[in-house]
């Protein structure tokens, strides 16, 4: 380096470290500490409530000790964040707005907002707990959000909404009550991972999310786990669905999308619901418990299915149709635990092919009022006559190369005592899942 430039770069003025400021409850704070702070510093609550709304718009770390609470007062949004590359993180978050209209929230991360992080906070009382709003690159993570508990579930807001917000990252939250635990709309690129979610509406809910991911999250005693809606391209991967009411896992026009490792276990109506979902990979899942294992309609074609445990559902596969559709693929198929199977050859394929469904499921399922007669003997001799004469089958779902034994997922104890704690919740419940078009509210 020349000997000047060296000279220069030594005059110029260094920008000052950032520093720590520890704040104590006051009717102005933390407002005006957030007015006086430089970009980088650290602005720490000690224990104690601090009135909101707070907006932090400029880049800074908003820090709380344990105690520390920022109580929103019922008005607006608690904590709004307008700047890039905001921290916040162990605080207590209360009591925002009702106002649906304006998406009250307990922090809000509006567009131009982009890498905030909101790490390891606890969030109650609040309409909507986080609310990603066109901030790019967010970072939620470690959140507690105990949403509201309304009579009417569409009166509560979200766990996380996230709006129009590419590359958020959603991982290790609890999120309880509410109406969604997550709901996305119109994003791109997002990973929602490890959240556990109770007591609620959906678990996660996309709405035409593209290219995203949704592993390794929970969901115990909602109406409904995981909804993938008019969303493409979409990996879903080592979730749980544990005594949900109505589908663990519904792909609604989703298509292109990749399945696999997950548990559906205890559901009141369906494990799984197709509904115009086509050229989607679904393999080693586990459908077990279900009054359905999986029902697919409206023109679901070209999905590949290979690898999954259909166990102890009412009925293993809900379709009509006239032609048949392979559910093998390169010469594996899936488990079915009421296939009387031999395997002679002990190659762990069964060494005939399976049929989930005969012509009377058929008869049953177009035509309700036939169901008075499903312990006629005329009935029983059509299924017998099927059984023994394959000729008479109809169209439907064949597997020509049925696994002999199931793809096991573990549960862990503290889950599964989650999972015990809700069993037979929805006994006696009506449920109006087959109208995949009412999930469509927001």
């Amino acid at each position: 380096m020349r000997w000047w430039l060296a000279l220069l770069l030594l005059c110029l003025p260094r920008p000052l470290p950032a520093a720590e400021v520890r704040l104590e409850p006051a009717p102005d704070q933390p407002g005006a500490a957030i007015k006086g702070a430089a970009p980088g510093d650290v602005l720490i609550l000690s224990p104690g409530r601090y009135l909101g709304p707070v907006v932090l718009d400029r880049p800074l770390t908003l820090k709380g000790e344990p105690g520390a609470v920022i109580d929103g007062q019922g008005k607006g949004t608690v904590v709004t964040i307008t700047a890039s590359d905001v921290t916040v993180t162990g605080l207590g978050i209360e009591r925002s707005g009702s106002s649906n209209e304006n998406l009250d929230a307990g922090v809000k991360i509006v567009k131009g907002a982009d890498r905030a992080q909101v790490t390891g906070n606890s969030l109650k009382d609040n309409l909507h707990g986080i609310d990603i709003h066109g901030g790019i690159d967010a970072h939620v993570a470690g959140n507690v959000i105990e949403g509201r508990q309304n009579p009417h579930m569409l009166d509560r807001g979200n766990g996380i909404y996230l709006w129009h917000s590419p590359g958020a990252v959603v991982e290790n939250n609890q999120v309880r009550w509410g109406r969604d635990g997550i709901f996305a709309n119109s994003s791109s690129h997002d990973i929602f991972r490890g959240n556990l979610f109770r007591d609620l509406r959906f678990a996660v809910h996309y709405m035409y999310t593209n290219d995203s991911e949704i592993s390794d999250n929970i969901s115990i005693g909602n109406h409904l786990g995981f909804a993938i809606m008019y969303s493409n391209r979409v990996i879903g991967k080592g979730n749980m669905s544990l005594g949900d009411k109505g589908h663990g896992l519904m792909l609604n026009s989703a298509n292109d999308g990749e399945f696999s490792g997950n548990l559906v276990r205890g559901g009141a109506d369906k494990c799984t619901f197709l509904y115009d979902a086509n050229k989607n990979l679904i393999f080693d899942n586990r459908f077990e418990g279900c009054a359905i294992g999986i029902h697919f309609t409206a023109g679901s074609t070209r999905n590949v299915l290979t690898g999954n445990a259909f166990i102890g559902n009412r009925n293993q596969v809900k379709y009509v149709g006239t032609r048949d559709i392979e559910w093998s693929f390169q010469g594996r198929g899936n488990y079915w635990s009421d296939n009387a199977a031999f395997d002679l050859n002990g190659d762990g394929i069964a060494d005939s092919a399976y049929r989930p469904n005969d012509l009377m499921d058929h008869i049953l399922w177009s035509q309700p009022a036939a169901a008075l007669l499903n312990g006629a003997p005329a009935v029983q001799l059509i299924r017998w006559s099927q059984s023994n004469f394959p000729a008479t089958q109809p169209g439907g779902v064949v597997d020509s190369h049925p696994q002999m034994q199931p793809v096991v997922i573990a549960v862990p104890p503290a889950i599964q005592a989650m999972e015990a704690a809700v069993a037979g919740r929805w006994q006696g419940e009506d449920s109006h899942d087959d109208d995949a078009e009412a999930f469509a509210t927001h």
